[in-house]
């Protein structure tokens, strides 16, 4: 996080966000140093696609959700042979765009029958083979029921322009229990085995989305990333499956490099409590498990000058024209005033994308990407939303 007052006020346009590539690249190195070479990273490139370009050399696959985000890397000159090309809607011609250009340099994940059908389908008039990651269901619209994985196993042999190569599996957002790891795991080396019995399948990829839990707020109760990463590890280790593992990473990986900065635009008390202004909002600001501005997420107070180093409460609301426009309530700070710069941590994930953009049409808020070695990179201008919301 860029801590200097005069820096931030003289080269940040607030409201925006800067995304530390240092910070970035430092947790996947940190990750790669519990798995081993026959484990790869797959950046869910939904949590915040500003980045994608910057960890390009240090991630093996980019999980790609929406023609939006196929669009995107094409932009950005990802490698397509390092896209799974997922999502639980794919449209006809989403799926005809990626096999005319690519042709069978994309993995392709199958979320029902129907979906199956459609790849094998369209990879049958191509007359190409592809590549397909059948995905098993968690208990929700995700996925398929394992006896229709087995099915399509089982007739594998009928579908000669479809490679099943695998399982995909995603286990939630916000773990952070091994128990819970422990049991799905399991379940899927328990699978694995019985595919290969049942059916002589020997599976080659297991995908696996584990959802790896990121801290946002002071109070929470302290956890180590590292022993979860390393207890995680052991679990991989002792499971009967040899093959390739593939994690999904998203908010993991990208949460801890986001800052949002915005300024102190306006003071006043009403009924005995000190509010704060700002040019941001809920709109650009969105943590998991906020409840109601509640919670106090980690953050600094950038302001010139010496100040009272006793703190007292502010609630620090946004510029939205709506009640529910809190980002902080009883937020510490020293002698707020107008021009101050709140600086809000682990924006990195999905808050860029999440929030109420367009509501009241107000600009997006620029987008950085900041190193030590380059300073600051501006990757996305103040953008008028106006013109979306009126012809």
């Amino acid at each position: 996080m860029i801590q200097d007052y005069q820096f931030v006020k003289n080269e940040i346009t607030t409201p925006s966000y800067v995304f530390d590539c240092d910070i970035l690249l430092k947790r996947i190195r940190m990750m790669r140093k519990y798995f081993t070479d026959s484990i790869h990273l797959c950046y869910a490139m939904k949590a915040n696609p500003f980045i994608i370009e910057a960890i390009q050399d240090e991630i093996d696959h980019y999980e790609v959700c929406s023609p939006g985000e196929q669009r995107i890397c094409e932009r950005a000159g990802i490698d397509m042979n390092k896209v799974v090309l997922s999502g639980v809607y794919k449209a006809k011609e989403d799926v005809e765009h990626v096999m005319h250009h690519y042709l069978d340099g994309v993995i392709y994940t199958a979320e029902s029958y129907q979906q199956f059908q459609l790849i094998h389908g369209l990879a049958k008039e191509k007359e190409i083979c592809v590549k397909v990651l059948l995905r098993i269901t968690s208990g929700n619209q995700f996925g398929m029921d394992e006896n229709i994985l087995r099915a399509l196993i089982k007739d594998r042999s009928s579908y000669p322009y479809a490679d099943i190569i695998g399982i995909q599996h995603f286990s939630g957002t916000q773990r952070k229990r091994l128990s819970q790891y422990a049991l799905e795991l399991s379940y899927l080396d328990d699978l694995i085995e019985a595919l290969r019995k049942d059916y002589d399948y020997e599976t080659k990829l297991l995908e696996f989305g584990p959802g790896f839990y990121v801290e946002y707020f002071q109070d929470s109760k302290p956890y180590d990333e590292e022993e979860l990463l390393k207890g995680f590890a052991e679990l991989l280790k002792n499971m009967r499956y040899s093959g390739e593992i593939t994690l999904e990473i998203g908010r993991f990986l990208s949460a801890a490099c986001g800052t949002y900065y915005t300024q102190i635009v306006d003071m006043k008390r009403n009924h005995d409590i000190d509010y704060c202004i700002v040019d941001g909002g809920m709109h650009q600001m969105n943590y998991f498990g906020q409840r109601m501005a509640m919670k106090i997420p980690f953050y600094q107070h950038l302001y010139d000058g010496k100040r009272d180093p006793k703190k007292q409460p502010y609630h620090i609301c946004g510029s939205l024209c709506t009640v529910n426009d809190h980002l902080v309530k009883q937020l510490p700070l020293q002698e707020a005033q107008i021009g101050d710069i709140l600086a809000f941590a682990n924006v990195g994930a999905y808050s860029m994308s999440e929030g109420a953009s367009l509501f009241l049409s107000r600009d997006l808020p620029k987008i950085y990407l900041y190193d030590q070695e380059k300073g600051l990179c501006l990757m996305r201008d103040r953008f008028e939303t106006n013109i979306l919301n009126y012809k």
